[in-house]
């Protein structure tokens, strides 16, 4: 399916006509040896009895790839302590999707990469959590994770799929990122995610600990800026900067429900990964609906496409296309109200208090880190 189809809100609103999404991450599992305390996966995790089947993925596939998704990102949790990855990413490879697998490395052996490599696996993005096995396992709660990831890079190298380096930047780790660009570029990687944390899930909890400085957050965008010029042509850098430093949103998923989406482990499909957080919505299922019918007639996709959901503030404002509004799980966990201006915004009525309470918690001298799933 490739043309747009004209949609509704669940108030019964027109909204704009929607095109076919273009990606969609799979979190096959919510099982991960790791314990980061950002993890951005719910609170409550899905137990591993309630997965979908291996048949139930592939299905998921066959829709996904019928309805115009071209990327499939196979993630979790780990999505590595599925028997059946190599299978999965075989049958996504014959549906024509691309295949990125999200890895913590943890868990996959040389034999299994070079199986995922036979499969036609398109690309890896590996995560680190550090610089030094000493300061990477405290952030990922695993003893030997970091020597395990550098293992990992180096068999990934071996088969020639490309790798993505993702690294998660939080006020423990914020100065070493000259240090992981250079460990990018010494494994070969052709792409690197500097991504501040993003404060859903666990990060949400531990916000005191991880929240960056001002300082921090501008001494990495300069950091940033420099090695873009430094490494032209050898290494593409992503960045996410910190949103609460930010003058205005990022287009939170290129806009809900505009460009991607997510399945659960057991088989909810959500417009974005912490949507589950506003309580309002009701998500289904594929084990109950057809993809299409959700991405396109569900009410929850339909809640913040098009513009009649916005408060005025937002709809009368000129970025109202660039950044949609902003982020509704944002907007959800910082003023309470999944329908409010995103509080990062300076427009924003609660800006104020959002900058007192960065302030405040940045200002901390140390907290303790609460482990996920501990």
């Amino acid at each position: 399916m490739s043309s747009a189809i004209a949609a509704t809100n669940h108030a019964g609103a027109a909204v704009a006509r929607v095109p076919p999404p273009m990606a969609m991450l799979a979190e096959l599992t919510h099982r991960c040896p790791l314990a980061c305390p950002y993890c951005s996966n719910p609170i409550a995790l899905t137990p591993g009895d309630e997965e979908l089947s291996t048949d139930e993925w592939i299905d998921v596939f066959s829709q996904a790839a019928a309805l115009g998704v071209l990327h499939l990102h196979l993630s979790g949790g780990e999505p590595a302590a599925r028997r059946d990855l190599v299978d999965l990413t075989r049958a996504a490879v014959s549906l024509g999707l691309y295949s990125n697998l999200i890895t913590s490395g943890v868990g996959l052996t040389e034999g299994r990469i070079n199986d995922l490599a036979d499969a036609g696996l398109d690309h890896v993005q590996l995560s680190i959590q550090g610089v030094s096995p000493e300061g990477a396992d405290r952030i990922a709660g695993y003893k030997g994770g970091y020597e395990r990831k550098m293992a990992v890079a180096n068999w990934i190298a071996a088969t020639g799929i490309p790798l993505t380096v993702n690294a998660v930047c939080h006020r423990q780790n914020m100065g070493e990122i000259d240090a992981m660009i250079a460990l990018a570029i010494r494994l070969g990687a052709r792409r690197i995610e500097i991504a501040t944390v993003q404060f859903h899930g666990w990060a949400e909890r531990n916000k005191a600990a991880l929240l960056p400085t001002r300082e921090q957050v501008e001494h990495a965008t300069r950091t940033v800026a420099a090695a873009r010029e430094k490494y032209q042509g050898i290494l593409v850098i992503d960045y996410v900067p910190a949103d609460y430093y930010s003058q205005y949103p990022k287009a939170c998923m290129g806009g809900w429900g505009r460009v991607g989406l997510n399945i659960t482990p057991s088989g909810r499909v959500l417009p974005c990964h912490a949507a589950e957080t506003i309580p309002s919505l009701t998500f289904k299922t594929i084990r109950d609906d057809m993809l299409s019918e959700i991405w396109y007639a569900s009410d929850a996709f339909n809640a913040y496409r098009g513009e009649a959901w916005m408060p005025e503030l937002c709809r009368s404002c000129e970025r109202k296309q660039i950044d949609f509004g902003g982020c509704r799980c944002q907007a959800m966990a910082l003023a309470g109200d999944a329908r409010a201006t995103d509080p990062v915004c300076i427009r924003s009525p609660l800006r104020d208090r959002l900058k007192r309470e960065t302030n405040r918690l940045s200002a901390m001298s140390s907290a303790a880190l609460s482990y996920r799933g501990r």
